[in-house]
């Protein structure tokens, strides 16, 4: 599997371990940055993460932020991405299972390095079930998507 991969400066640190863990696995890495803990904005990084699963250079990605919190708002923003900010394994695979996900989104300051792990492994592990409710409301979700689609500024 192609896995892209993102943090700002609060995820560095946690984000070199989960590169190296991947790679154990066996599953290609592609790393947008950041490439060091020097003070970066999260919505860059995130941009990269959701552009790369969009341009299909990776089949799923992976960004780290201090809380996810940031991380997660800015690369849904993306149309077609579908991120998930899980901090337990039953979110990170049940997220894939149901609701597709193709972005997880952990905080760096919330969880630690075996927690990381396990959510990584439990998030890669895991296929969409394509049962048909799933599909149905993956459809609802495209569809609120373009029916707000430029209507309002905030």
């Amino acid at each position: 599997m192609r896995i892209v991969i993102g943090s700002d400066h609060a995820g560095f640190e946690l984000k070199g371990t989960i590169v190296s863990y991947i790679q154990d696995l066996g599953h290609q890495i592609i790393d947008v940055g950041t490439n060091n803990a020097e003070p970066v904005d999260y919505p860059e990084y995130a941009e990269a993460v959701g552009k790369a699963i969009l341009e299909e250079r990776a089949d799923r990605g992976i960004m780290i932020c201090g809380s996810g919190v940031g991380a997660s708002i800015a690369v849904n923003k993306l149309p077609g991405i579908r991120a998930g900010l899980c901090h337990d394994t039953y979110s990170a695979h049940q997220g894939v299972e149901h609701d597709n996900i193709n972005v997880l989104i952990m905080g760096a300051r919330v969880i630690g390095i075996e927690t990381a792990r396990e959510l990584v492994r439990a998030y890669i592990g895991a296929e969409f079930t394509e049962e048909e409710r799933h599909l149905r409301r993956l459809d609802k979700l495209s569809k609120l998507e373009e029916k707000y689609r430029g209507k309002y500024r905030k």
